[in-house]
């Protein structure tokens, strides 16, 4: 059990880390013009990610450790990782953990957005359910993975809704560099 609390510890510490990204981002995407879409949903998402992580721990408690399925799941936790951080990589400061968009930018196409309109949500789901399954939480699994599909239901209508919006108008001029004299 001590190795789960590490490894849920260490995906908190991972999501502080997004967050720090996200700010950072929010920041770069503001002084282009980005707007903010789909507010609403956001505090339901933390709150959401969260619980997953309490209820991982909650659950584990009075699970056994199954080692096929443990060990398993974890191979799966970490590509889910690998993907995420790909797609931060590739989105550079266009990724963010809300709904930023700057008008009249094109579409990232590159990575695995080749493949996919929304690869970070495929690792959202992936962790969804593998995470819990480390230490068997099946219930917490379900749980999540049944309240994120809703929740991602809303989130990725609400970014295609912008994208759309954001490709029909003109990009916005680049910001006026401060020239150091």
């Amino acid at each position: 059990m001590a190795f789960y609390v590490a490894l849920i510890g260490a995906v908190a510490v991972e999501r502080l880390a997004e967050l720090v990204v996200s700010k950072r981002n929010l920041a770069w995407a503001r002084m282009r013009g980005g707007r903010e879409h789909g507010f609403g949903h956001y505090p339901f998402m933390v709150v959401l990610h969260i619980g997953l992580l309490a209820a991982c721990l909650a659950e584990a408690a009075d699970r056994p450790f199954i080692p096929a399925l443990g060990w398993s799941m974890l191979v799966v936790v970490v590509l889910a990782q690998v993907l995420r951080w790909w797609c931060i990589g590739v989105l550079g400061p266009r990724w963010n953990t809300r709904i930023i968009v700057i008008g009249g930018l094109p579409l990232v196409e590159r990575g695995p957005y080749r493949w996919l309109r929304h690869p970070n949500y495929v690792a959202v789901v992936l962790e969804g359910v593998a995470l819990p399954l480390v230490h068997t939480a099946w219930i917490t699994a379900a749980c999540f993975t049944v309240v994120n599909a809703g929740l991602l239901r809303v989130r990725i209508s609400a970014e295609n809704a912008a994208m759309a919006q954001a490709l029909a108008e003109t990009p916005p001029a680049p910001p006026a560099e401060t020239v150091a004299q």
